[in-house]
């Protein structure tokens, strides 16, 4: 597996990296905890280094999931969580006051079985506390040795610069995808200016853009809350997956791997953290580093992409309303 920097901070990772909430907190099901452990560690072995979970993702079990499946591994792995939403849970709101912060960080070193956490995210931007003093407390629990890089998750431009001037951000981690690019819009370009790395999450749409998803999803699917995913639009959507599929046949590749190869394409210093629960999807999303696309492809793929109007919203109203525009 080829390592990548996420900026200028000097922390290297796996060129992919592997979104854990999935394994036991999303889609309604999920593995018994032994498939799952065994998945991490198929994960390491086939040269993932880079994994990322939250103390919202169940909450509390995915960390402690993640913690026990990576600790014979710890020192060769990089562990990256979040803090923020107010009692872990993200509908209930947000709290990154200092105090809840370090509360946090603690609870999550012991979920995790390490005496440091390597990548610390906000996972949302909290309006009722300066940024500055979230960068500050972080920036001081890195002094004490308890984290080694601070993060971002879906922060405006100018949250970044602000939280960046505090304390250097290592990585944003934001939704980026064919299936969502409005980070090219301005986020892109400031944190290629400021020197820090991009992680995006849900890098295959959440699932859409491998093209297994061609009708309503099963009751239990907690992507059901999603606009994007309701049954009608859905069906609309569904020209994107065509349109790629058809460029992926012509390349020899998946859907989904395509979709992967774009997004390493964009910049040296972006990480996509796909997840799954399937050994095969993992080794078709590492194949997706092998895959070199030329220019032209590219302008294909952009063309492509850019003559088609998705629909629906990408977070029901209650989550929307946590996105930073600062």
């Amino acid at each position: 597996m080829q390592k990548r920097k996420l900026g200028n901070s000097g922390l290297e990772v796996s060129a992919l990296g592997f979104g854990c909430m999935g394994l036991n907190f999303l889609d309604g099901k999920g593995l018994d905890k032994k498939d799952a452990i065994k998945l991490l560690h198929d994960a390491v072995e086939m040269g993932i280094t880079f994994f990322d979970t939250a103390e919202a993702y169940g909450p509390f079990t995915n960390e402690e999931l993640v913690g026990e499946g990576l600790q014979p591994y710890r020192k060769d792995v990089v562990i990256a969580t979040k803090f923020g939403c107010k009692n872990a849970r993200p509908t209930t709101g947000l709290d990154s006051r200092p105090e809840t912060i370090r509360a946090v960080t603690e609870a999550s070193l012991k979920r995790l079985k390490t005496d440091y956490i390597d990548l610390l995210y906000q996972h949302r931007v909290d309006p009722n506390v300066p940024i500055e003093d979230v960068a500050g407390t972080v920036k001081d629990l890195i002094q004490e040795g308890k984290v080694k890089y601070f993060g971002l998750s879906e922060a405006s431009v100018k949250t970044i610069r602000k939280a960046h001037s505090t304390q250097p951000v290592s990585a944003l981690q934001s939704e980026y995808s064919l299936f969502w690019r409005e980070p090219e819009n301005e986020i892109i370009p400031a944190l290629e200016e400021l020197g820090i790395g991009f992680v995006p999450f849900s890098p295959l749409g959440k699932g859409f853009l491998t093209g297994v998803i061609n009708k309503k999803l099963d009751d239990i699917d907690r992507r059901n809350i999603i606009p994007r995913f309701s049954e009608e639009n859905i069906k609309a959507n569904l020209v994107l997956v065509d349109a790629l599929a058809k460029i992926a046949q012509q390349k020899n590749v998946t859907t989904g791997q395509l979709a992967l190869a774009w997004l390493l394409a964009q910049k040296p210093w972006i990480v996509p953290i796909p997840g799954t629960t399937k050994l095969h999807r993992l080794a078709e999303n590492i194949g997706s580093t092998n895959i070199i696309l030329t220019t032209d492809e590219l302008t294909k793929i952009d063309e492509t992409v850019n003559g088609i109007t998705l629909v629906g919203d990408r977070y029901p109203e209650v989550l929307e309303k946590q996105i930073d525009r600062s």
